[in-house]
């Protein structure tokens, strides 16, 4: 049985590890013919409704549109589909909690590179998810 590729998530945080990552997925959305969507994920607690928007939630948005811009435009000079979602909390519980409420086939996350004792430590998003 072979397993159909259509949805793919990239997490998304403006680094170029983070853009080898979408390059990695492009290139297995264009062989699977699938869509991506890119995250965002703000390390902050969700604003509620209804509440101004702070300075710092305004330079974060900022941040992820510019991300998200640069994202669908790469995406789209290869043809790929490119869909945007911004979410608050944690890195990895957020990309887990995506990927797993909206089904997608694949995560694709680039990684820092840090060594194994280095990560013990410090942790890792990719660790986690």
């Amino acid at each position: 049985m072979t397993l159909q590729i259509k949805k793919i998530l990239v997490p998304l945080d403006g680094s170029s590890n983070s853009f080898r990552g979408l390059d990695v997925a492009i290139h297995m959305a264009r062989e699977s013919h699938a869509s991506i969507t890119g995250l965002y994920v703000a390390g902050i607690v969700k604003p509620r409704t209804g509440d101004p928007i702070t300075p710092l939630e305004k330079i974060l948005l900022a941040h992820a549109q510019k991300i998200m811009k640069k994202s669908k435009l790469i995406a789209a000079k290869k043809g790929i589909l490119f869909f945007d979602r911004v979410s608050y909390g944690d890195d990895g519980k957020m990309i887990v909690d995506v990927a797993e409420k909206q089904n997608f086939d694949l995560i694709v996350i680039g990684s820092r590179g840090m060594g194994a004792a280095r990560e013990l430590f410090l942790g890792s998003t990719s660790n986690y998810v």
